[in-house]
């Protein structure tokens, strides 16, 4: 390989999926936030003495990130930024990577001679539209970073890394807005050394997966965007793909769906946010639950547990959210002028409070974090091979058509055993039948892509979605209930109880409004035609 031209531009990871095209630079790198005291005990750890190729160097960076006035290059996933190191000037354009990879994204880098923007020095044919086509005089700074950086190359579990403490702040105007975080930046090896470094360094000081880039936190200060929820991708499953290769894809579309919604959930506390995340979770258990039926592999198990127990720490938040922006609104907009339902809008804002603080509190933790790092590594690594029967070995090599028809069918089975005589099903039965119903859908939506062609399928899976739809009527009961105990806990309000009172009545008129759907519901959905035969 010829020597770098520009010796502060990052070498080109290669790109696994092939293709005629020229394949764009990539940058692959996890990012960790902290704070200051967090930065300083990492500075003289002993694991990163240990691992280190030298004792690093210390730069002040100051860079101008440009966008035009209406946000052309963020919108469309681009950064572009002129840093400044020294008399050193570095032109960098950065693009989301179209794997969806979340901690690759394209790079392009280029030396200028002075702060000036020059887009001719760069391969805009390579990096397409819309720089391509862009004036640079549409283009003005929108916000500039000041950071200290601390560097050192590392050698970790077969990869060399590059390890930068940032400490700074992103500036516009008069707002600032501080920056301390941990770079580890794959400069060769696999990507799984990152996560596997990054747990490490849990041991030594607090730090949390940061999911948003320095251009992106500058863009929502600059531009006053708000935070935003991210709903799941559909699954890129291909119909030659083998089972281990549909694990790897389904885990990875479920691992970038809860990721994603981590910063909003975390900063912002955003309720759709998480929604997404609990949204995540239950996907995942679903394919946890399939796989390790088939596979039975160890290394599944911890991750299993964890997903599980942060999903009951998001449970109570969603209970709440749903309660207070959906519950009440619906039956007030029922226009009942003798119903007053704010004695239960104002004791239920504090309980969401405090579930909240609990959300904020276990997506800061440490095991939370080494739960998502730990996740990164088994997805990396494939981890769900080590350990298992060899028989299940040879259900890796087997196409994915036959795997995903043999878990439908028996999703399927399972939904109508826990039907059967639906009419005189009791509700707790009803109930098991309703979670059996979501996890087939789930599971349907891992596999849809095999069956893209054949109508049956998107039949199928209407009359699924309608038999949930009147299911969750009476989930809406169950899940109330509670809520409204728990408000009425203490010394007795008679505003609260005929209110609380209310809310059950409208509800249970709700479920029984549904419930006379049900049955033929029902009926449509047993009597449709399995799609994967």
């Amino acid at each position: 390989m010829e020597a770098n031209p520009n010796p502060d531009a990052k070498e080109p990871q290669s790109d696994d999926v092939s293709s005629p095209a020229k394949a764009a630079p990539r940058e692959v790198e996890l990012k960790l936030a902290g704070s200051a005291e967090a930065l300083a005990t990492l500075r003289d750890a002993e694991l990163i003495a240990r691992h280190a190729r030298n004792r690093g160097v210390v730069r002040r960076l100051e860079a101008v990130y440009y966008d035009t006035p209406d946000r052309l290059l963020d919108r469309n996933g681009f950064s572009l930024r002129v840093r400044r190191s020294g008399r050193r000037h570095v032109q960098t354009v950065k693009r989301a990577n179209k794997s969806g990879d979340p901690l690759a994204r394209d790079e392009w880098e280029v030396n200028l001679p002075d702060e000036k923007l020059d887009l001719g020095l760069l391969p805009l044919a390579e990096i397409g539209e819309p720089l391509v086509s862009l004036p640079a005089t549409s283009l003005a700074p929108a916000f500039a970073t000041k950071v200290r950086r601390r560097v050192q190359k590392l050698d970790f579990g077969g990869a060399e890394i590059e390890l930068a403490l940032d400490d700074g702040a992103i500036e516009i105007a008069d707002s600032r807005l501080p920056l301390c975080e941990v770079e580890l930046e794959l400069k060769s090896g696999e990507a799984a050394a990152l996560y596997e470094f990054g747990h490490a360094l849990l041991d030594i000081a607090p730090l949390r997966v940061e999911t948003a880039s320095k251009a992106a936190r500058g863009c929502r200060l600059a531009f006053d965007l708000p935070l935003q929820a991210q709903k799941a991708k559909p699954v890129a499953l291909a119909a030659g793909d083998n089972v281990d290769a549909a694990i790897a894809t389904i885990l990875g579309n479920g691992y970038r769906h809860l990721i994603a919604n981590l910063g909003p959930a975390a900063a912002g506390g955003l309720p759709e946010a998480v929604h997404q995340m609990r949204v995540s979770l239950r996907r995942l258990r679903t394919a946890f639950s399939l796989f390790g039926r088939e596979l039975a592999p160890p290394a599944l198990e911890p991750i299993a547990a964890e997903a599980k127990r942060l999903a009951h720490v998001l449970g109570p938040a969603r209970n709440w959210d749903v309660f207070i922006t959906q519950t009440l609104p619906d039956i007030t907009a029922e226009g009942l002028t003798d119903i007053d339902l704010s004695s239960l809008q104002e004791a239920a804002l504090p309980m969401q409070a405090e579930s909240y603080a609990a959300v904020h509190a276990a997506l800061a933790s440490r095991r939370v974090n080494r739960f998502l790092l730990a996740f990164g590594v088994l997805i990396e690594r494939r981890g769900w091979r080590n350990g298992i029967a060899s028989e299940a070995l040879t259900v890796l090599a087997e196409p994915v058509g036959a795997f995903a028809g043999r878990v439908l069918a028996r999703s399927h089975r399972k939904a109508l055993r826990r039907g059967r005589h639906f009419a005189k099903l009791v509700p707790e039965a009803r109930h098991e039948l309703r979670l059996s119903l979501k996890k087939l859908r789930y599971t349907i939506e891992f596999f849809l892509p095999l069956y893209a062609e054949q109508p049956a399928a998107r039949k199928y899976l209407a009359r699924l979605e309608k038999l949930q739809e009147v299911l969750g009527a009476a989930n809406d009961v169950a899940t109330t209930q509670p809520l409204l105990a728990e408000l009425r806990r203490g010394e007795p309000r008679p505003e609260l109880d005929f209110a609380a009172g209310a809310v059950l009545g409208w509800q249970r008129r709700h479920e029984l409004d549904a419930s006379r759907k049900l049955l033929k519901r029902w009926r449509e959905f047993a009597a449709a035609k399995p799609f994967w035969n």
